[in-house]
């Protein structure tokens, strides 16, 4: 894997005490590559304002099969962390974009409520973002810009269920500003893929779902979550098309 990059949040955090409790003498991992769902967390990383260092995981080469990332994420997908203060004190890790938000929240106590009616909401939406938006979106993107042949049938089929989707997130956002009622997990989760399905999807027709992806996207911590190692994105080649598309079991 390439060399990691250390990065400590320049905010900070509202709840300067509570966090000050949980800091760890080593920041957390990041196991990251600049994509939609790599940005989930180092976005959730900086509205914390918690120390964090980015391994960087070019999926291009491979380094998602490593051996030593399966043992951390063993679906050999990114993002994933490390936090050498989990439960108990003791390192643990963490794999699937939702479960490391939830966690993080849960360890930081922001932007993952407690009292259970407003969590639901939050895991409603964090379910729909994990198992709706973002395949429906890849799938839309993987059809439109990378399948070695024209299907029509899945260009429509991908792109008409952005479309569906992207009227519930409009409905939802007519009486509120963010997902959830308050900004959460659920936002940050959501965010990065709307931007990726609004580049086959407009938005002009879902005005309130393009004010939240504007409000969402004004925040300067998103900003820089956004940011992380985007220096590295770069148009696949044929040997990483390989690598990325057509997997099977190893």
């Amino acid at each position: 894997m390439a060399r990691n990059s250390i990065r400590k949040s320049t905010r900070k955090p509202v709840k300067k005490a509570k966090v000050a409790a949980h800091k760890s003498a080593k920041p957390i991992t990041l196991y990251y590559w600049p994509t939609p769902n790599g940005h989930k967390i180092s976005i959730m990383l900086e509205e914390l304002g918690v120390p964090y260092q980015v391994q960087p995981v070019d999926i291009g080469k491979g380094e998602q099969f490593a051996p030593a990332f399966l043992i951390i994420s063993p679906n050999n997908r990114m993002p994933a962390i490390t936090d050498p203060d989990g439960p108990g004190g003791r390192p643990v890790s963490v794999f699937e974009s939702g479960a490391i938000l939830q966690y993080l929240g849960r360890k930081y106590g922001r932007f993952y409520p407690q009292e259970e009616r407003a969590r639901i909401q939050v895991e409603e939406w964090l379910f729909w973002q994990v198992g709706g938006l973002g395949p429906m979106a890849g799938q839309a993107n993987h059809f439109l810009n990378y399948a070695p042949e024209d299907l029509p049938y899945a260009k429509k089929r991908y792109t008409d269920e952005v479309h569906r989707l992207f009227g519930v997130m409009n409905k939802r956002l007519a009486t509120r500003k963010f997902l959830a009622g308050a900004y959460s997990i659920a936002d940050m989760a959501s965010w990065s893929w709307v931007l990726s399905g609004s580049k086959h999807v407009a938005l002009d027709e879902f005005p309130y779902l393009k004010a939240w992806r504007d409000r969402v996207g004004a925040r300067p911590a998103v900003r820089r979550g956004k940011a992380v190692a985007g220096e590295m994105r770069r148009p696949i080649t044929d040997d990483e098309r390989k690598v990325l598309f057509g997997q099977r079991a190893r």
